[in-house]
């Protein structure tokens, strides 16, 4: 069984919360806040990461908490994607989109390793 005791504990889901906002700091003004089917899209996929990561905690069996992580990852990529969209239509800046897909594509690594981890320990 995981060793965590409360999902806050989690660095994954740490990491999460921070890119989470971030992500509704960039898309709370301006065309992005208008374009109501990706803002609301992102906004959701980045909030999946971290509420998958607290389910799988809570579940009872290392196994359970790994699937729930790799659909975490799952919801990073989706992120990074919608990412993609929000620069190629300039509601973001080049940099902004460099910052954040490596906010995520740390979050998708250690999300892989305690997933990893958790395998193997089970």
């Amino acid at each position: 069984m995981s060793t965590f005791k409360r999902f806050e504990d989690i660095l994954a889901w740490q990491k999460a919360r921070q890119v989470t906002k971030v992500i509704y700091d960039l898309t709370k003004d301006g065309e992005f806040a208008r374009d109501y089917g990706l803002r609301d899209q992102i906004r959701r996929s980045s909030v999946s990461i971290m509420a998958n990561i607290a389910e799988g905690q809570a579940r009872r069996s290392d196994k359970d908490f790994a699937h729930f992580l790799n659909i975490s990852r799952s919801s990073v990529a989706e992120v990074q994607s919608h990412m993609y969209v929000a620069l190629d239509t300039n509601y973001i800046s080049q940099k902004d989109f460099e910052v954040v897909y490596q906010m995520l594509d740390e979050i998708s690594r250690v999300t892989f390793s305690l997933a990893k981890h958790l395998i193997i320990k089970s």
